[in-house]
């Protein structure tokens, strides 16, 4: 079992860790964003109020949500009276055994899966945060990123907040423990318009479960209910709807941008604490992070990315034999793109699975091999074709340049690598952990460029206005772009400002 951290948890004395370097020496070193060749995404959020499992439930909708992160897990649970919360490093499989979840007894609950993108990556940044404060005992799980965190720490450590971690979701908590307002409601509220950037959080007390969208709605939150005829409904909250499915819970709506949800014994309430904000939700969670299965910003994932592979055949289409998806990620556009071309969709590529996401594993020299163990050519589909490969990016280029030598040692005749996203060209502060401008391969490279570097017959990418219309249907929904246009949202900051990518969430 990996090392744990228990907070409150009865009949077991708190871990009081020294430092978090002394944490980063048990189980796991610091990582850089310097290294890598695929955009990441750092973290899941589940809630669940009145199931009388509630700490299973929770573990259900971390283990749907395991895609969004794989460095740490936590679940915290509150009875009315205790508050408790366990976090470990590694896989939510691997944390939370039936020994480990007994211990957590209570109606509410809440959990966090991670991938770091500020902050040490350590256990004392995993999550659900706790915190005894003015307000009383809080616990929160935060998916995104802070972009004026430099500013607001240093200016609550001046009015006297000791910080326990080095992760930028505990200043919403110290903002709400220092506010003056009367209410803990009004003090949520309060912290929350003095933050900038993205955040889909959910906090808990003793008795109250909370969650919350930034006013942009950078990072999906979406509310669920599961039907108890017998008794009040139990209300869900996930970052992505496929931990509905496995919980057998009905998707109600998303929560809304600049909204706070409010969930106690009698029911559901809300308030919108920001309003006149342009909505500009990550677009990139319909291209990649988002599973297929899952409903994001209201709209389903799949026919987004269908509808990618449709428009990128229309708009490059190239004479060619097979389609090839780069899986999992390119699977879903490569069928679009096959069904509009007529050209036989065919998995010529098949991935271990046992390997995991290559971006998941910190340190390069771990990750490089897992590219090389990734992935496996099949010989007999791909020698004498014309293949056309699908992805969802290009970030350095090196992935791509293994892949399109993989498939042309396996024997094809010529190599076309098609792209479901514009060329990234701009780091994101928002929660997606990329490499600085100067990394990646698009915003120093013209496309002929690249192709050239990954050894492709030749290279095209959707289009911005392609991508855009793929994935607004009726829904409407406004998107952030920035990291293909490089036009912030949000006042802009230097990525030196933030704390070194190397955690948050």
């Amino acid at each position: 079992m990996s090392r744990l951290l228990f907070q409150g948890v009865p009949g077991i004395a708190d871990t009081v860790p020294g430092s978090a370097n002394q944490l980063n020496n048990d189980r796991c070193p610091l990582i850089t964003v310097t290294e890598g060749d695929t955009l990441h995404e750092e973290c899941g959020v589940v809630a669940i109020h009145g199931h009388a499992d509630a700490a299973r439930m929770a573990y259900l909708g971390l283990y749907a949500l395991q895609h969004r992160g794989q460095e740490s897990a936590g679940i915290a649970t509150a009875d009315g009276q205790h508050l408790a919360n366990i976090k470990g490093m590694g896989l939510v499989s691997e944390i939370f055994t039936d020994e480990v979840l007994q211990k957590l007894p209570g109606q509410m609950a809440i959990g966090h899966t991670r991938y770091s993108t500020t902050g040490d990556s350590a256990l004392l940044n995993a999550q659900p945060i706790r915190v005894d404060s003015t307000k009383g005992l809080i616990a929160i799980a935060h998916n995104g990123n802070l972009v004026n965190l430099g500013n607001v720490r240093a200016k609550l450590e001046r009015d006297g907040a000791y910080f326990q971690t080095t992760s930028d979701s505990e200043i919403i908590v110290q903002l709400i423990a220092h506010s003056k307002a009367g209410t803990l409601v009004d003090a949520i509220a309060d912290s929350l318009r003095q933050v900038e950037g993205a955040f889909s959080i959910v906090m808990m007390t003793r008795d109250r479960i909370f969650a919350a969208r930034d006013p942009r709605g950078f990072r999906p939150l979406s509310i669920g209910r599961i039907k108890n005829p017998e008794g009040p409904d139990t209300i869900v909250f996930a970052s992505e709807t496929c931990a509905f499915d496995l919980l057998r819970a009905e998707y109600e709506r998303d929560v809304l941008p600049g909204e706070l949800v409010m969930v106690t014994e009698d029911g559901l309430t809300s308030r919108q604490y920001s309003t006149g904000v342009a909505q500009t939700s990550c677009i990139f969670e319909h291209v990649y992070f988002a599973r297929p299965d899952s409903r994001i910003f209201g709209r389903w994932v799949q026919e987004s990315r269908d509808q990618m592979g449709r428009q990128l055949a229309r708009e490059s289409g190239v004479p060619a034999d097979v389609i090839v998806p780069v899986p999992d990620s390119g699977v879903t556009a490569a069928l679009g793109y096959a069904e509009e071309s007529g050209i036989p969709f065919r998995f010529g590529l098949i991935r271990n699975h046992y390997v995991g996401r290559t971006f998941i594993e910190p340190e390069q020299r771990v990750r490089d091999f897992g590219v090389r163990l990734k992935l496996n050519p099949v010989h007999n589909l791909l020698e004498g074709k014309r293949v056309v490969l699908i992805d969802d990016s290009i970030i350095r280029g090196t992935t791509s340049r293994k892949i399109v030598r993989m498939v042309r040692g396996a024997g094809a005749k010529e190599v076309h690598l098609r792209i479901s996203c514009p060329p990234t060209i701009s780091p994101c502060f928002y929660g997606v952990d990329t490499p600085s401008k100067k990394e990646l391969i698009a915003a120093n490279n013209s496309i002929e460029e690249i192709r050239r570097y990954i050894e492709a017959d030749s290279l095209a990418y959707l289009s911005l206005e392609g991508l855009l219309k793929c994935c607004d249907g009726s829904e409407h929904n406004g998107y952030c772009t920035a990291c293909y246009t490089g036009n912030y949202p949000t006042a802009w900051v230097d990525v030196d400002e933030i704390l070194p990518a190397t955690a948050s969430a």
